[in-house]
């Protein structure tokens, strides 16, 4: 369960392509240094972008990168999802006994305790996937477009560094499982 800096840095891409370009294409150049992000990851992580239709991109002179859609059609799960970035936390959650236990075989070669089956096993899992359920509809339920509202309503500074911004997003983190 845990979101990866390439899964944060496609998200505040899209949120400085969202912020800045007002219709008009956005040069990687100038999001790699409004955000101290690498170019060269940037465009790796715009490939992926191009590739699931969150953006296009122009050529030529003034080209760069626009939405490919409208910005409340385009959520933060989206923008993950694009990026290869899974944070189920409850993917990997498959019954295997832990590393330096032995597995027991019976005669014939076949686990006897291959996979755990207890009622911890199973309330643990049920608990972490429906995180996962919760954490998914919260990504899919917030649009790029809402967190630049969010954005203009709290009073922040697009281009400086802001604690607060991050309670302006959602102030009930159980609105989504509402």
């Amino acid at each position: 369960m845990r979101l990866t800096s390439k899964g944060r840095y496609a998200v505040r891409a899209m949120l400085d392509l969202t912020f800045n370009s007002n219709g008009n294409p956005v040069r990687l150049q100038e999001i790699s240094t409004r955000q101290s992000i690498s170019l060269h990851y940037l465009e790796q992580l715009f490939r992926k972008l191009r590739t699931g239709k969150v953006v296009k991109s122009v050529r030529g002179p003034g080209g760069g990168y626009v939405l490919a859609r409208s910005m409340d059609e385009i959520s933060v799960k989206d923008v993950l999802d694009c990026v290869g970035e899974n944070i189920n936390p409850a993917r990997d959650i498959i019954g295997i006994p832990s590393s330096g236990i032995e597995i027991m075989k019976d005669e014939n070669g076949n686990d006897v305790n291959g996979i755990v089956d207890t009622s911890e096993f199973h309330l643990t899992k049920g608990y972490f996937e429906n995180l996962g359920n919760i954490m998914q509809e919260y990504l899919a339920t917030t649009t790029l477009g809402d967190l630049m509202r969010k954005s203009r309503e709290a009073g922040v500074n697009t281009n400086a560094n802001n604690a607060n911004f991050a309670s302006a997003i959602r102030t009930n983190a159980g609105e989504a499982n509402q």
